[in-house]
């Protein structure tokens, strides 16, 4: 049995402590909001998860103390709260604790991917990065799920392999984590894309085209960036971009069909009422694009759309307008 922290309380940190739980670990589950966890413990549900009951096996707590007993400890909060988080607990945590990154994204302002962001304020902790196509809607109802543990070190990706893998639940491992945190913070923004199109009732044609020509996008990017193309048609690629794209549970690919509907982007994320990832990874992917060189015309015109007003009738006409080219040529490899 393990001694597991899990940072976070929304649907995925939830949904992942009672994976863990079932695997026959100690999960406390941690909060930064005093409320929030005092309404957990009320009603041993949250209202992400509805149906779903948090067993009374696991901890619900909004102290740090379980820290620095923990062997193993799981970041599982918005991308934009991982930096003070992370240094929240800098001086807790053990150095023989694995870390591991359950968030997808990239920082705002130093445009590093969230291992690094850890990885600045906890430099001497093993991190491991888990993503793939998963909804924690299925994950907390024990249905199928297959995802990726990435790290430099092998051994604290098969740790983790063990640590979450079950009859339901299965892992694979990479080395390439650059690539696998890429391809989950840059998939959001295609499915906001063809959330848009979807709002302006455009049909199944053009939901293929966009994550066919995004998902040259996200390995183009990471290629300059450092991580393998083969990692982009895995699951961490190809595997996230389908299920982020088509399921009723993406928030990004809803907030786009309200956007795509007419709804102001500012209004949309208020109905949404979760965190939508992929607003904040269009502007860092911009950014990120523009400091290597790459072109992202479908990320640049859901840039111009959510940040600068533009149409989404107009930017649809540019990217079918854009200068004629070779798929062959113009592909990720």
């Amino acid at each position: 049995m393990s001694k597991i922290t899990v940072l976070g309380s929304g649907g995925w940190g939830i949904a992942l402590s009672l994976l863990l739980l079932n695997n026959d670990n100690d999960v406390t589950v941690w909060s930064a909001f005093e409320d929030e966890i005092e309404t957990l413990k009320a009603n041993r549900e949250t209202r992400l998860l509805p149906g779903v009951k948090i067993d009374d096996r696991i901890n619900l707590t909004n102290s740090l103390d379980s820290v620095a007993e923990s062997d193993v400890v799981v970041f599982a909060v918005p991308s934009f709260a991982i930096r003070q988080t992370a240094q929240r607990i800098k001086n807790l945590v053990n150095k023989d604790t694995v870390i591991v990154n359950v968030s997808k994204g990239v920082e705002d302002g130093t445009l590093l991917t969230l291992a690094d962001v850890i990885k600045s304020e906890i430099p001497d902790n093993r991190i491991v990065v888990l993503s793939g196509p998963s909804h924690a809607e299925e994950v907390a109802r024990g249905m199928a799920t297959s995802l990726v543990a990435a790290a430099d070190d092998k051994d604290a990706a098969m740790l983790i392999q063990d640590l979450f893998m079950n009859s339901f639940f299965r892992v694979y491992i990479n080395d390439d984590i650059t690539g696998v945190e890429l391809g989950g913070a840059l998939k959001n923004i295609i499915a906001l894309a063809t959330g848009i199109c979807d709002g302006l009732g455009l049909g199944d044609n053009v939901r293929a085209a966009l994550m066919t020509r995004g998902l040259t996008e996200m390995a183009r990017l990471g290629v300059a960036m450092g991580a393998h193309y083969r990692t982009f048609a895995g699951l961490t690629g190809l595997g996230d971009l389908i299920v982020t794209c088509t399921s009723k549970h993406s928030r990004n690919r809803r907030f786009g069909a309200l956007v795509g509907s007419g709804v102001d982007p500012e209004t949309a994320l208020k109905e949404v009422g979760m965190t939508v990832e992929g607003y904040h990874a269009t502007k860092t992917a911009v950014l990120l694009a523009k400091k290597f060189g790459v072109e992202m015309p479908i990320t640049e015109e859901c840039y111009s759309i959510l940040y600068e007003g533009a149409s989404v009738q107009t930017s649809l006409e540019r990217l079918m307008k854009r200068p004629k080219c070779d798929e062959s040529e113009d592909m990720w490899l």
